[in-house]
């Protein structure tokens, strides 16, 4: 049986060599050591890439090139493609997170921008709304997180999650919408 002869194969990026489409309503600064800002109807947002990859600005979209094709310049390109992608998205439309409390007596308050949770502590949980951040009560039982910074939002969402995380027997706790919560069994289960 023959060896096979490997010939080196050029690989091609999937994420990272698509072009990321700038709507109208959107203004993006290109500066000098990869520094972009994004400008769109709902915010500003502003960051420094890595040195590595370029960005460039063609007609209604930017482009993410890089100079070789090492396995951390590839993947440096990938995340520079995401994070901008997730620029343009968060001026335009934004970025939501909702949260459910579940468990007898919790429930979530506005109080002005901020919020304040009764989870079953001796004393209510305020939280503050952070600049470019709004904290939504949907009911009694309900909030949402939004902003333009999908970073920031995830953040907050999981810093309000942690105050009362679900418990493994009964899940009462505060969890994020749709999400699955595996209960364990109890004692009595093992009978």
């Amino acid at each position: 049986m023959a060896e096979k002869t490997k010939e080196k194969r050029r690989i091609v990026a999937r994420i990272g060599s698509l072009p990321i489409a700038v709507p109208r309503s959107v203004d993006v600064t290109l500066g000098d050591d990869n520094d972009v800002t994004v400008k769109g109807p709902r915010g500003t947002l502003q960051q420094q890439f890595h040195p590595d990859v370029t960005i460039e600005r063609q007609d209604e979209s930017i482009v993410i090139g890089r100079p070789s094709d090492q396995q951390r310049v590839r993947a440096l390109q990938g995340l520079t493609r995401a994070l901008l992608n997730n620029m343009v998205v968060g001026v335009t439309e934004g970025f939501q997170k909702n949260l459910e409390l579940v468990g007898t007596g919790y429930r979530v308050q506005q109080a002005g921008e901020n919020i304040t949770l009764q989870v079953g502590y001796s004393h209510p949980v305020d939280i503050a709304a952070p600049e470019g951040i709004t904290l939504t009560v949907e009911g009694p039982t309900r909030l949402s997180v939004a902003g333009c910074d999908k970073q920031q939002v995830g953040q907050i969402a999981a810093t309000i999650r942690a105050v009362r995380k679900p418990d493994a027997y009964k899940g009462k706790g505060i969890r994020y919408s749709g999400e699955i919560v595996r209960l364990k069994p109890g004692k009595s289960a093992g009978r």
